[in-house]
């Protein structure tokens, strides 16, 4: 199978000739990686094609102006102007959300925040990133797209996000719901330029903690449902497939998920609340594929290549049978994990991820 016909395959709950496989690292695993491999720093193909990789990404990158000014010792974000600072750690360092420009902004403010315009990306491109990687599970969007709680906290403050999503605060919600419009229309236009070489939309919501639900499902049903379901219906009439990420205890979505017409959940984190994999496929085997499920908090990061191995082995015992299994870190795969256990982890899933032995 070719890696496009292997991860449609699996995302129809039907078995492929193996488990399809994806990627994602910070940035200090992934040079470590290529530095193995023997590929030049920005071989992204060649490191894929190291590993395995059946996905790809086709994303038109923005090309307008700087909506928000640059700040000393920030990273401030050129669209929608999250704010970020360098955080040092002991394996490399990570840009993490700070100061929440609209935590105490005024109604006015807040609907004075600038936002992109669609025009502003450059959908001339997509048609040949598409041609150029064909073979791959092209998707759309990614964990981001249409998420309400974690990109609106990057801007508010995740307490006042919640808070404010609870009372129903219209300037919030006009905020949530302006965002929205123009991302809607921004990856409408993406389809359209790729020309039928888009093969699912990937969109992303964080529900859970690691020990139940982050909302009560009242809410979830009022206020993010609603949201969600404009997404899917956008690649539904595209008659393309939804993967949804969502980071934690989010299996108690999952019949919602199905009911609105997503067909695959990722992240999977195996030790948050009802998300091991074997409560995962007893429950919605069949009724949706998964994506994910080797944590990045769990022996890739902190075991020995034997611990990796054996982690990776049971997930796919557990996931392969009768298919709807994508083999995939939960997160990006931290700077903290050892080279050989990331390339072990790969390698089992080259390994014993096939079907028909």
């Amino acid at each position: 199978m070719t890696s496009k016909e292997r991860v449609l395959t699996a995302f129809a709950n039907r078995e492929p000739d193996r488990v399809p496989i994806n990627y994602a690292a910070n940035a200090g695993i992934d040079a470590r990686l290529k530095a193995h491999f023997k590929l030049a720093a920005k071989d992204e193909k060649g490191l894929r094609a190291a590993l395995g990789v059946d996905f790809c990404g086709a994303n038109a990158g923005y090309c307008g102006p700087r909506l928000h000014a640059e700040i000393p010792g920030r990273q401030v974000g050129m669209e929608w102007g999250e704010h970020k600072r360098w955080i040092d750690h002991e394996t490399g360092g990570y840009w993490d959300f700070c100061d929440f420009p609209l935590q105490n902004a005024t109604d006015e403010e807040i609907a004075r925040w600038p936002m992109p315009s669609p025009d502003d990306y450059n959908y001339g491109a997509v048609a040949a990133r598409c041609e150029a990687n064909k073979e791959y599970a092209i998707c759309v969007g990614g964990p981001g797209f249409g998420d309400i709680i974690n990109s609106t906290g990057f801007i508010f403050g995740m307490e006042e996000t919640l808070v404010r999503l609870v009372t129903e605060e219209p300037a919030m919600l006009a905020f949530i719901d302006r965002r929205l419009e123009i991302m809607l229309e921004t990856k409408r236009r993406n389809i359209e330029a790729a020309g039928g070489g888009i093969d699912f939309v990937w969109m992303g919501e964080d529900l859970g903690t690691q020990i139940g639900p982050m909302i009560g499902l009242d809410l979830y049903r009022k206020v993010l449902r609603p949201r969600h379901q404009r997404v899917i219906d956008l690649a539904k009439s595209f008659n393309l497939p939804v993967m949804i990420h969502t980071c934690g205890s989010s299996s108690w979505a999952y019949e919602d998920f199905i009911e609105m017409g997503i067909g695959v959940a990722d992240t999977l984190q195996p030790e948050a609340a009802n998300m091991s994999p074997r409560h995962l496929k007893d429950n919605f085997g069949g009724r949706l594929a998964f994506h994910g499920g080797i944590s990045t908090a769990g022996p890739v990061a902190f075991g020995t290549v034997a611990q990796t191995i054996a982690d990776c082995r049971k997930t796919l015992e557990i996931m392969m049978p009768g298919g709807g299994y994508c083999f995939a870190p939960t997160h990006s795969l931290q700077d903290n994990s050892p080279t050989e256990n990331v390339v072990a982890m790969y390698e089992t899933a080259r390994k014993y991820g096939r079907y028909g032995k």
